[in-house]
């Protein structure tokens, strides 16, 4: 605990030195950026646009519908660098500031850069400790994986998650700190210190266990993931923004008729503390706090997930997802019965009585963790993990199953989980990391 007042005392001498003026601006007003009818875009052509996209799928309770997704083909970098000291492991974390965080600042991978951040297209500063990532044959390359973004908001996107092992003195920067595994996993059970990209990298660095027992083997869950794949489709295309049904573009910002799921709004960013001193942009603004859970139990004496199929307008391929998860737990909540067993109708009543009512199992995990603040403006989900009795009788439609935890690893390791289950396993696992 002393080690935890240290990192938290680090933290907010950090925040108090960093100057960070984050001001809302009407969309149509940014600095280099061009909106027209069609869609939103850097004046460099690099970064992202905003997109209008026209969705048609079988999976969800409204077949058809318009929203408006952040596009960015560009590979982005999400790395941390590791090392042995005097015996113990430790990790090289930056507290960094981005538009969108809740509290200015949070424990950053020690590189988090889009391909045009790190390749200078703003003219500024170069991006610190990148020399590492470069080159990674013949370097110890603990994680190398390329894992999705947030599926709801994002066209496409993916990041390279990279942890590397050294042995060479790195001389450190004063926004940076290395943290032992300890302080790893204090940071992972206080609220919006570890940042998503350092969390999604951890993500993809668990241990397996030793032993384990599984109900269903794992060529009986490709079946099952494999059946589901071409029972259900989804398909996109792009429209202009001005022709998104049930949402009003105007020059303020792009927000949903009836004030549901998110916005695009603008911000003017000034700082000391980044690449380039001031800059604006378009950003996310999420109506709601979000909820992603897992329900587990012990089966055959191994503790198994509760994982979902899921599809999403921004994912090319079917992922697999938590138990639960909205990005509106009020609005998930708003019908009365949930008495089908058809899959929103069953997540709801999970939710519900597991999550939100919560008489049938103890909570193991119970934080709010932070979208990144790149490209999300205070977005913030509450992340929980509910433990059933192994007696409790679960009823389940076809796009549920169990999984042990080595499976949800094999799944993660081939980019099929998406980022908000990953997010939520290595918080419960965080113990374990490499």
């Amino acid at each position: 605990m002393k080690n935890n007042k240290k990192i938290k005392k680090w933290v907010e001498n950090r925040r108090k030195k960093t100057f960070f003026l984050v001001k809302k601006k009407e969309i149509f007003s940014l600095q280099k950026w061009k909106c027209d009818k069609r869609k939103i875009y850097h004046t460099s052509k690099k970064f992202f646009q905003v997109l209008g996209i026209r969705i048609v799928s079988n999976f969800f309770k409204n077949v058809t519908w318009d929203q408006p997704l952040l596009s960015q083909n560009e590979i982005g970098i999400l790395g941390i660098i590791r090392r042995l000291y005097s015996g113990k492991i430790q990790y090289l974390m930056q507290a960094k500031a981005e538009p969108g965080n809740i509290n200015k600042l949070q424990l950053s991978p020690t590189v988090q850069a889009t391909k045009s951040n790190y390749s200078q297209v703003h003219r500024g500063k170069k991006v610190k400790y990148l020399n590492y990532f470069a080159h990674l044959k013949g370097k110890e390359t603990l994680v190398n994986s390329l894992q999705t973004e947030q599926g709801g908001r994002y066209l496409f996107k993916h990041n390279r998650n990279l942890i590397i092992n050294t042995n060479k003195h790195i001389k450190l920067d004063q926004n940076y700190i290395w943290l032992s595994k300890q302080d790893i996993i204090n940071s992972a059970n206080q609220n919006n210190l570890l940042n998503m990209d350092s969390i999604s990298v951890f993500s993809c660095g668990i241990k397996k266990n030793i032993n384990e027992n599984p109900e269903i083997s794992l060529s009986k869950i490709h079946t099952w993931f494999n059946k589901l794949k071409k029972k259900y489709f989804i398909k996109r295309k792009i429209i202009p923004l001005s022709k998104m049904k049930s949402w009003n573009y105007n020059k303020k910002n792009i927000i949903h008729k009836n004030k549901k799921y998110f916005s695009i709004i603008g911000l003017n960013i000034k700082t000391n503390s980044r690449e380039i001193s001031e800059w604006e942009q378009p950003i996310i603004h999420e109506i709601s706090t979000g909820l992603s859970g897992f329900i587990i139990k012990k089966i055959n004496s191994t503790v198994h997930y509760l994982v979902r199929f899921s599809l999403k307008p921004g994912l090319k391929k079917p992922s697999l997802t938590c138990t639960v998860r909205t990005s509106d737990e009020k609005s998930c909540l708003n019908e009365k019965n949930y008495t089908s067993l058809k899959d929103n109708d069953l997540m709801k009543f999970f939710l519900k009585e597991y999550f939100v009512k919560n008489n049938k199992g103890k909570i193991m995990y119970n934080k709010i963790q932070s979208d990144e603040g790149g490209r999300f403006y205070h977005a913030q989900s509450k992340n929980m993990v509910v433990q059933v009795h192994e007696k409790e009788a679960i009823r389940l439609n076809d796009n549920y199953t169990w999984m042990t935890h080595n499976q949800v690893l094999h799944f993660i390791k081939k980019g099929i989980f998406n980022i908000e289950a990953r997010i939520l396993f290595a918080c419960f696992n965080i113990k374990n990391i490499l």
